[in-house]
């Protein structure tokens, strides 16, 4: 694969797709690893794990790509701090379990930090010229919160109040604070795909009607809207005819329009699907050029309204999507098949993905 990816041509009635080797290509995975997903904004957190002071929570930044070692903390000050978990004196893990901490302890040689990160103390350190040293405290990463949910990366490109920006101003009105994870209708699912593929198939609704014929008779297709934005996408699903819908506030631009689901798409791998019941995240994680980590989060605020509608069935719609991507992977690796186009009505979604990434990786 070439050092960098060739720019996708901004007229989506001229441009072609990705090229096929971006799917099955080793070296150009690990670079989309470092420029994109290094820079990015991942949800690693719900707030309700960090409810108390003194509480810690030992995470691995995007397992299987970044594999970050890092900690989240909330001080005795009740502020929330995300901190390398790597001790600055040899590397040791310094939380390997999570729980209630006055202070953090690195067990190895018994290098102390405060839960904000700064060095505290470390036995048989006399005589060490310079110690201790801005350097010695654990590096900081930034933490942001949208409604109970929490964020970092380790360099981010886009300030994060842009990066939710379209959820904020999309969904003001509906009961975001007030959702609760379900974690019987929660799973991990293995994709033997490249990660950009499952993008690509959720980036639009061309194929709902061939592949999920239960999620089609929910939407009305000639409805069916994709909206673009800067870092990302929303696309529009309304109902066809009696399904439950969303309760969207007066002064919502959809106000009057009986809105089955919105699916917001962030890049590089956020999904956020919203329901009348609530909302269902898919936390796309690549895990090697040809296989995908999808975590499916939900999160309900009105049970009462669970199983209808297009927010039925997801279980049955995640396999289905499967089966396609899968086989996409394999054709993807045919010597004889190079590129595809891209329908301009229906496919404006996978066209913004592609030009972000060539932007991105270029």
């Amino acid at each position: 694969m070439e050092p960098d990816l060739p720019a996708i041509e901004p007229d989506i009635a001229r441009a072609t797709t990705l090229p096929a080797r971006f799917y099955h290509d080793p070296a150009g995975h690990a670079r989309v690893v470092e420029r994109v997903f290094a820079r990015s904004w991942q949800l690693v957190a719900d707030l309700r794990q960090l409810r108390a002071p003194g509480q810690t929570l030992p995470l691995t930044l995007l397992q299987g790509s970044l594999d970050e070692p890092i900690l989240l903390t909330r001080d005795a000050s009740d502020a929330l701090h995300c901190l390398s978990n790597v001790c600055t004196h040899r590397g040791m893990l310094v939380c390997e379990a999570g729980g209630v901490e006055g202070a953090l302890r690195c067990r190895y040689h018994g290098r102390r930090f405060a839960l904000d990160g700064r060095f505290l103390s470390m036995p048989e350190f006399d005589g060490v010229a310079g110690f201790p040293s801005p350097a010695d405290d654990l590096p900081r990463l930034p933490l942001e919160g949208w409604g109970p949910f929490l964020f970092t990366g380790l360099d981010p490109a886009m300030p994060f109040a842009d990066f939710v920006a379209p959820l904020t101003a999309r969904m003001r009105g509906l009961p975001l604070e007030s959702c609760v994870f379900d974690p019987a209708r929660s799973r991990d699912y293995l994709v033997k795909a490249n990660w950009a593929l499952y993008c690509d198939n959720y980036l639009e609704g061309f194929h709902i009607p061939y592949i999920h014929a239960a999620l089609s008779g929910a939407l009305d297709y000639g409805s069916y809207r994709t909206e673009l934005f800067e870092g990302g996408s929303l696309q529009v699903g309304v109902a066809s005819g009696e399904e439950d819908v969303l309760d969207l506030p007066p002064d919502s631009p959809d106000h009057g329009t009986r809105i089955a689901a919105y699916y917001f798409w962030l890049f590089p791998n956020l999904m956020v699907n919203v329901y009348p019941w609530g909302l269902s995240l898919n936390l796309v994680k690549p895990l090697a050029v040809d296989r995908t980590r999808v975590s499916f989060l939900s999160y309900v605020w009105d049970p009462a309204r669970l199983d209808t509608g297009a927010g039925d069935g997801l279980d049955r719609v995640e396999r289905e999507d499967e089966v396609v991507v899968e086989a996409v992977q394999r054709g993807v690796g045919s010597r004889l098949y190079t590129h595809g186009r891209y329908s301009v009505t229906r496919e404006t979604g996978v066209h913004h993905f592609h030009r972000l990434l060539g932007r991105w990786l270029g």
